[in-house]
């Protein structure tokens, strides 16, 4: 009898070990491309509604100490994943960083050229002899030039006004600025009493691409190919379930980031929602449309193929 009960006993021990290797959560580590806002939201749909918990995900959410950390980091796979811009990821391809874009979380730019309106802007052509400001060296300089020669602008003053962008408008600093979003600076300026006008990229000759995108290091991927599958499923999940209870979604993230301005995000959501990304696979065509674009502005440097920077992992 005894020797029975000892069986049992271990047996019983063994099922609950197996069990917990079996159901055990894989902890994924997610870096933001900047503070938490209205553009993460689906993440925190995602943490808050359960959602990672039915994919078997235990899923750490945080913010950068700079903008330019998330890519590194996920390059040398000290965090799992990370949010970069389609067209970072493009210059870091050309430098041979080993990074793979995994799945998507905005599909459309949210980038614009931002001014006041009511200021003689109204076509790109009214920005001939203008003074435009960009916010990120690098990128948003050289997307200010596609945007010019797309539009046939040909004399115009570039200045680097970094993140200082709502005083460098309102101030007369600069006319215009690349870099702001449509979802964020534009509805800043409405609150300031002002009426902003944008031109949208896509609209004037941009080729349209994804804004956010969720990177991780090729040595993650490989380790963790299965988790990250799962995580871009559940990211998709988070954001059907956002469009179809807004209302809700947008209280989960409320609660989840009680420091937000709920006037703000809520603004800022409504701007957003149609945004985020429709599916989970990355259109190649369309990557490497954006690829060539970047090369013929001085973006990048060289040829960039994206097939090898693209995982569409299922």
């Amino acid at each position: 009898m005894k020797k029975v009960r000892a069986l049992l006993c271990a047996l019983i021990m063994l099922l609950t070990l197996l069990s917990g290797t079996v159901f055990a959560q894989e902890k994924l580590t997610v870096m933001l491309d900047w503070f938490p806002n209205i553009d993460h939201l689906p993440l925190y749909v995602a943490q808050e509604k359960g959602i990672f918990d039915q994919f078997n995900l235990d899923v750490s959410i945080v913010s950068p100490s700079e903008t330019s950390d998330p890519l590194k980091l996920a390059a040398a796979s000290h965090i799992d994943i990370a949010i970069g811009y389609e067209p970072q990821i493009i210059i870091a391809a050309s430098s041979n960083i080993g990074i793979k874009a995994v799945g998507r979380l905005v599909g459309h730019p949210l980038t614009t050229l931002l001014f006041i309106g009511g200021k003689d802007i109204e076509t790109p052509s009214d920005l001939e002899g203008k003074k435009i400001g960009y916010t990120v060296p690098g990128m948003m300089d050289h997307l200010t030039d596609g945007f010019a020669k797309e539009n046939g602008l040909k004399n115009y003053e570039l200045i680097n006004v970094g993140f200082t962008i709502i005083p460098s408008l309102t101030s007369g600093k600069v006319d215009a600025i690349m870099g702001p979003y449509k979802n964020y600076e534009v509805v800043e300026l409405e609150q300031h009493g002002y009426t902003p006008g944008y031109f949208e990229l896509e609209k004037h000759g941009i080729p349209d691409y994804d804004e956010l995108v969720f990177v991780t290091g090729n040595k993650t991927l490989q380790e963790k190919e299965d988790s990250i599958r799962r995580f871009k499923e559940a990211v998709q999940e988070a954001i059907n379930v956002t469009r179809q209870n807004p209302e809700e979604a947008l209280e989960a993230y409320l609660k989840a980031v009680p420091e937000a301005s709920r006037e703000l995000e809520t603004a800022a959501f409504g701007k957003t929602i149609d945004l985020y990304a429709e599916e989970q696979t990355f259109s190649v065509e369309k990557w490497q449309k954006f690829a060539d674009f970047a090369l013929s502005i001085g973006m990048v440097s060289k040829e960039v193929q994206i097939n090898g920077i693209l995982w569409n992992g299922k």
